[in-house]
């Protein structure tokens, strides 16, 4: 791939060359034929061939002699030069304005000399002819020199060739030259940034700053971004991957003893021989399994959803001193609980925090519950609101330390829960309710003195 986008590039650079190279080459015969065709135009006003050519009509004979008329002596002093009219042999026989150093007489090699050359004064002459006289103009210090060149059009044609055959040569090395440089420093990044595309293809999400971008800075900035956003991409995804795995392998594992009991009472209903009685028994534990399965579903979903941040919490304002009043208020009114004791204090009446109401009661009922439910009948519990923190204590049996590191671990049922019935997640499924408030739970008790559970922000 980097060699093929470093010959396309290069293929493009020389032909933009030998393309340029033509076009110049069409411009410059083009200026050429301008420009001579420019001088045409100019030399039938003021180039001395054509004021020689037709100085004839200034010319007048007059008794078989030649002469110049006034015209033609101020015509030769606006052009600055002189005149000398010659007879068939060379003689000058009348001349305006010549001077001293010109001869007066002339050969034909002479002339042919004179009009190629130009003499020492650097005088340039011009050669006309009337009515069988000859009449030579020199103009002294003229724009107009004349260079004698012997040309072989098949040579120039040959040399002319070679030339443009070596500058097209030369031109296309130094552009393959500078071709190469301009494209290894262009290309390299476009074939990091090839690079960067198959690594997210392949899934390989990272970020790098890349050694001289150049131009393609912002391209390597948004691969950046978009490999950014990718990997957070793929750790929701192996977060959710991960959700779905566990809760899959925790619901199967769980629901096995619940499915094993209702199969086995289904079983039993089917028998001819189990009396009414028996069968209704039988019912109600499969109708207690059945429940009891919902139950594990829901505190289940709840604690992996709360675990994984994916629940949301619907936040206000709330009292504590009266919402906790109010869960006391609750629990007395159970019937299950309605002759327990509960002292309730508050030190700080304006203490606010924002919750989810709904969340946090079920976390502090179920710690208020298990302070009853794993004590004896006469435990008492004390509630108390301070500063910055709500502490729930019992007078009961206590926990030993080896069992307050797994209170908080699913499923985990501690030596004081004899045969209570529940899920196992209740005290996990509160502690991650605090938690995801951003509050802490601490534990603490000794075994025969009580235990103390202390919420805090």
């Amino acid at each position: 791939m980097k060699w093929k986008l470093t010959a396309r590039y290069l293929i493009s650079i020389l032909s933009i060359v030998f393309i340029v190279i033509i076009v110049n080459t069409i411009i410059l015969f083009g200026l050429l034929i301008y420009q001579a065709s420019q001088n045409t135009g100019d030399s039938e006003n003021s180039s001395g061939e054509n004021f020689t050519r037709t100085f004839s009509q200034y010319l007048r004979l007059e008794e078989n002699q030649p002469y110049v008329t006034e015209e033609g002596e101020t015509a030769l002093e606006g052009f600055g030069a002189w005149l000398q009219i010659l007879d068939d042999n060379g003689n000058v026989i009348s001349s305006y304005q010549t001077p001293d150093h010109v001869a007066t007489n002339y050969t034909p090699m002479e002339l042919i000399h004179k009009y190629k050359y130009m003499d020492d004064e650097l005088h340039t002459y011009f050669i006309g002819e009337y009515e069988g006289y000859s009449y030579l103009i020199g103009v002294p210090d003229s724009n107009e020199k004349r260079e004698v060149f012997m040309l072989n059009p098949a040579a120039i044609m040959m040399y002319a060739s070679r030339f443009f055959g070596v500058i097209i040569i030369v031109d296309l090395i130094i552009a393959a030259v500078i071709g190469l440089l301009f494209s290894t420093i262009l290309t390299r990044p476009i074939n990091r940034i090839i690079e960067r595309i198959n690594e997210l293809k392949e899934r390989q999400f990272h970020t790098e700053k890349p050694k001289r971008p150049g131009i393609y800075k912002p391209v390597f900035a948004n691969l950046n971004n978009v490999s950014a956003t990718l990997q957070e991409h793929e750790k929701e995804r192996n977060k959710l991957e991960k959700m779905r795995n566990d809760w899959i392998r925790n619901v199967s594992h769980d629901i096995k003893t619940p499915l094993a009991s209702i199969r086995g009472y289904a079983e039993l209903l089917s028998d001819d021989n189990v009396s009414s009685h028996e069968r209704l028994k039988y019912a109600e534990v499969i109708e207690r399994q059945s429940l009891y399965m919902k139950e594990l579903l829901d505190d289940f979903n709840l604690t992996m959803r709360l675990r994984n941040q994916e629940m949301p919490l619907q936040r206000q304002d709330t009292n504590m001193e009266g919402f906790v009043r109010e869960i006391v208020i609750d629990l007395l009114n159970d019937p299950q609980f309605g002759s327990s004791q509960i002292h309730f204090h508050s030190e700080n009446s304006e203490l606010s925090w924002k919750i989810d109401q709904h969340l946090m009661k079920r976390a502090l009922l179920n710690f208020m519950y298990n302070a009853f439910i794993h004590n004896d009948e006469n435990v008492e519990v004390f509630v108390n609101i301070t500063e910055d923190a709500i502490t729930i204590h019992d007078n009961g049996k206590g926990i030993s330390p080896e069992e307050q590191t797994q209170v908080f671990d699913r499923y985990y049922r501690g030596t004081n829960t004899g045969n209570i019935r529940g899920t196992g997640l209740g005290m996990a499924i509160a502690r991650d309710i605090i938690v995801a408030h951003g509050g802490e739970v601490e534990l603490a008790g000794q075994v025969g003195k009580g235990t103390t559970i202390k919420i805090s922000f």
